[in-house]
């Protein structure tokens, strides 16, 4: 009996799992929920309105609209049903073609990166959100220490300035005619205490630290129970964003400007939809808001029962995502459309994406609302509760991936797994929270995201597609569900050529139009951007060393014969469960195909688990068989 097989007869849990080594979601809305808690995340508050407004307003909604359908919902699909048909996270997964197993192993690389860094953003969060709980909001006015004589107050004094003085105000530098904000000066001297560079390390910001500290309480205590804690909490923070949302929008529509806010937003601007970057990043923003490629999909799945109807939750879950982003977008410059119309300055000079939304443009609007604290307060804890549902899952994906590889070394419970996972975690990322921390984040923003996450996906579509084959994938999704799938060929077409074709089409422009890394006009150092690189290749690199090593140590003959053993499935990629597996291999040897290098041991469970199943309560013929139907 290999390692993933457990007794026939085995006992059910007291939990009522199906899996008992792994465990399952409690229930259902568990798994959608944190499905919409992960899609969701801070890159549709603050890059996707952004985003729409500088590439043609609602003109963007048409490639945006083609990506999601396109790429987004069939990729989103094939990771759910991957994860659930053999209930392994992201780097055992990849017994489906045993040669890319590094590609495993580069998820988890970029996934623990990205991890480390959006703690770094829990941590400004909660900065913001305990500093909000005051009468008035400290980034209101110039009075304060951290506020330098640049300092203006944007829609009081600067309507005293002349016309003819330039002014700069998010991402600037000091200089002739700079002018800065409360919350900008908030935000870079209070909250940053930011240094002039990488060559300046500054020290440890020991407040920020401390909300650093927190960020990782917080996800620890709600991992501790690994998913069954984690169902429970994701009622809460998938459930609430959308209540504050809701609230923002109808303050927001009520203020004077608001109309100009959305016109900006949404005006169509067709001309555009003939710029091929306009379509790049319609597609790249999928692969930062629905998160295929990233290894999130595929741990979440892999905790569902065996059974469980998917179809669903793979189309539901990418379209609530992307009317969420629009949804969000309307709540953003609705508010910043009156933060104009108070400053008397057009909407260019206050639109804003990423940190600079979130931490700077957003905040200063707040202040100029009646009661400004209280919606701080809840902006701040709807931008928490977005971000933990995200590092859910991304820790969630790291500890699933050491638990899979190590679990019959590892004595201890899991917990003791998730919290050596968060301490190493915390133990990296303590440079992030240095006065020069900015600066490193945005190199690790600029260099160790979206490009991995886009090739680990092109790995996988090309192996479902072509290695393993579409066909049988969705053969294997029937048989797991027991019903037919609609759409049979269109997701074959998807699957092997229209998605790969996309995603190597953007790669292709991504490379294009690189451009170096930049912030607060400071010029990286080439260490910093030779760093920057390293961190991008080493989620790649793992994909050509660990083949090396595959094809040298795990196989055997020839060179061709090695290649052509190690692309096909490895023995024991069937379900985890012993009675669906036993199950399933009747099913595939009944329609006279073969099993993946069967070796006799195995044969002979086979066999064994065929005659028991005859007396079992549930008998392989009770399964829906496509062939049969078909």
């Amino acid at each position: 009996m290999d390692k993933y097989q457990e007794p026939f007869d085995q006992p059910v849990a007291k939990s009522g799992d199906e899996n008992i080594k792994r465990g399952n979601w409690s229930k259902k809305l568990d798994f959608f929920l944190s499905c919409v808690g992960y899609a969701v995340g801070m890159g549709n508050i603050w890059r996707f309105p952004y985003l729409c407004y500088k590439n043609g307003g609602g003109a963007f909604l048409v490639p945006y609209v083609v990506a999601l359908f396109t790429c987004g919902l069939p990729l989103f699909f094939m990771e759910v049903a991957l994860g659930q048909f053999s209930s392994c996270g992201a780097v055992e997964i990849w017994k489906i073609c045993p040669i890319l197993k590094g590609v495993g192993y580069g998820t988890v690389i970029v996934t623990a990166v990205c991890y480390i860094y959006y703690n770094l953003l829990s941590a400004y969060i909660l900065f913001y959100f305990f500093m909000s709980l005051t009468k008035s909001l400290p980034w209101e006015t110039c009075n304060n220490d951290w506020n330098t004589p640049a300092c203006v107050q944007r829609g009081v004094e600067l309507l005293n300035i002349t016309n003819t003085t330039e002014t700069t105000f998010v991402n600037s530098t000091p200089g002739a005619g700079y002018i800065a904000t409360p919350s900008e000066e908030y935000w870079y001297h209070y909250i940053l205490e930011i240094s002039d560079g990488l060559h300046e390390f500054g020290g440890i910001h020991l407040k920020l630290l401390g909300f650093f500290i927190l960020g990782y309480i917080i996800v620890f205590l709600c991992l501790s129970k690994g998913v069954k804690s984690t169902g429970k909490v994701v009622y809460f923070t998938a459930t609430f964003p959308y209540i504050i949302l809701t609230i923002l929008f109808i303050r927001g529509i009520t203020l004077p400007g608001a109309l100009n806010g959305l016109y900006y937003y949404f005006v169509p601007e067709w001309k555009e939809l003939l710029n091929i970057n306009v379509w790049g990043s319609a597609f790249i923003q999928i692969f930062y808001s629905l998160g295929p490629g990233w290894g999130g999909v595929i741990t979440m799945a892999s905790y569902n029962r065996f059974n469980y109807d998917l179809i669903g939750v793979s189309f539901i879950v990418p379209v609530i995502n992307s009317a969420t982003s629009i949804f969000a977008g309307c709540v953003i410059f609705s508010v910043l459309g009156y933060m104009a119309e108070v400053a008397n300055v057009p909407i260019k000079d206050v639109a804003s994406n990423g940190p600079g939304l979130a931490f700077v443009v957003y905040p200063e609007a707040l202040t100029h609302l009646p009661v400004s604290p209280l919606w701080a307060v809840l902006f701040f804890f709807m931008l928490l509760t977005i971000c933990l549902d995200s590092q859910f899952v991304m820790i969630e994906t790291v500890i699933t991936a050491v638990w899979d590889t190590f679990a019959s070394k590892l004595q201890s419970g899991k917990i003791w797994v998730t919290l050596g996972v968060c301490v190493c975690m915390f133990i990296i990322g303590l440079p992030f929270t240095s006065r020069a921390g900015s600066y490193l984040f945005t190199i690790v923003d600029w260099y160790s995201a979206i490009f991995s996450a886009m090739v680990i996906a092109l790995a996988e579509v090309i192996v479902v597609g072509w290695v393993y084959g579409a066909e049988r994938f969705l053969d294997d999704i029937e048989f797991m569900i027991k019903r037919p799938i609609a759409g049979r060929i269109l997701f074959i077409a998807l699957w092997k050529f229209v998605v790969p074709a996309i995603i190597s089409s953007i790669l292709v422009l991504t490379a294009i139009s690189h451009m170096p890394v930049s912030y607060l006009n400071y010029d990286f150092p080439t260490w910093a951007i030779v760093f920057g690189w390293v961190l991008a290749m080493m989620s790649i690199i793992p994909i050509p060393a660990y083949a090396f090593y595959y094809l040298v140590f795990e196989e055997s003959g020839d060179f061709i014969t090695r290649v052509k053993h190690s692309l096909q499935p490895s023995a024991d990629w069937a379900p985890a469960v012993e009675r669906n597996r036993a199950d399933y291999r009747n099913w595939r040897t009944n329609n006279g195909h073969n099993l993946p290098h069967v070796i006799p041991h195995e044969m002979h469970m086979m066999i064994k688990t065929e005659n028991n199943s005859k007396n079992d309560s549930v008998q392989a013929a009770d399964h829906y068989d496509p062939y049969i139907e078909r």
